[in-house]
């Protein structure tokens, strides 16, 4: 997905404003396995996956519990970096090799007070991750384990086969050994 596919699936802008966009936008390949944010330090870049797969985890009780996937056309913000120029909360890994665009905050937020245009776009742009955050929120206060992996199956089936499934369990809530259950129950 090329960057100007992400911009606009967002909120469609004018030309000139998405040029402006992309201009201050760069590419950058990093390898597997790379942390591109550390829980307790403050991002000042936004990203934007063109290739690859990502996880969002922290640490409780020693254990990792991943919270979020990203993949193609994908965000990766730290809302708390983003708003507030505080550190985050979340770790992100990258589970592939991936091909990144980034966007440096400052830079944005630069753009936000130039032009209408790249403001709104910021604004919707913010709007969705916050309604992906409540979704993903509500899914996992008020969802069973078994129906969380099912709407997997459903919205996101390669992330069965791209990610570990200690990863999917985690996200999941529950074991390997309760994952492999519902697996077997599903086929």
């Amino acid at each position: 997905m090329n960057i100007e596919q992400i911009i606009n699936q967002i909120h469609a802008i004018p030309k000139a404003s998405g040029l402006k966009l992309q201009q201050t936008i760069e590419q950058i390949t990093l390898p597997k396995g790379y942390i591109l944010f550390e829980a307790h330090k403050t991002e000042r870049s936004v990203y934007f996956i063109k290739k690859g797969i990502v996880r969002a985890y922290l640490y409780q009780n020693d254990n990792e519990v991943t919270f979020w996937f990203g993949k193609e056309g994908d965000a990766i913000i730290s809302m708390r970096s983003y708003v507030e120029n505080k550190p985050g909360y979340e770790n992100i890994e990258l589970l592939e090799e991936c091909v990144l665009y980034r966007i440096k905050t400052q830079d944005l937020q630069k753009l936000f007070e130039e032009d209408l245009y790249i403001a709104n776009w910021g604004r919707r742009f913010a709007e969705i991750e916050l309604i992906k955050t409540e979704e993903r929120l509500i899914s996992r206060q008020f969802s069973m384990a078994a129906d969380r992996y099912k709407a997997i199956l459903i919205n996101s089936p390669e992330l069965i086969q791209r990610v570990q499934l200690c990863h999917i369990a985690s996200y999941l809530g529950i074991t390997q050994v309760s994952l492999s259950r519902i697996r077997s129950e599903i086929r």
